[in-house]
């Protein structure tokens, strides 16, 4: 995970990498390591307190339509799970009046130019 995340994160400029809210989840078990190596604070949001990642928990739910709870995501290829991340990245969502997410990554790099 925090390989993955380090090489993502690496693709963004510099005001899009002010921090990262992570749950209370394992799979951030290393994450001195890669705030060290993103010079990028990590913070955790209380235990039981889902609201405080409003939009994850709503990502989440969107997630699950694809990927029931408990699924092995390593069984997906890099390209599946790109599929399933472009289709989501383009559902517009309320909470963007109506702009999808990759519109509003568009718009967040392009500000960067």
């Amino acid at each position: 995970m925090r390989d993955t995340l380090l090489d993502t994160v690496a693709t963004l400029p510099a005001h899009l990498k002010q921090s990262l809210a992570w749950d209370q989840g394992s799979e951030m078990g290393r994450h001195h390591e890669f705030s060290v190596a993103a010079d990028m604070p990590v913070y955790f949001c209380d235990p039981a307190s889902p609201w405080q990642r409003g939009s994850n928990e709503n990502t989440n739910g969107l997630l699950r339509q694809y990927f029931p709870k408990g699924t092995d995501l390593s069984v997906h290829t890099r390209d599946q799970l790109g599929a399933v991340a472009a289709e989501l990245n383009a559902r517009p969502r309320k909470t963007l009046d109506w702009d999808t997410p990759a519109e509003r990554l568009a718009m967040l790099l392009a500000t960067s130019s």
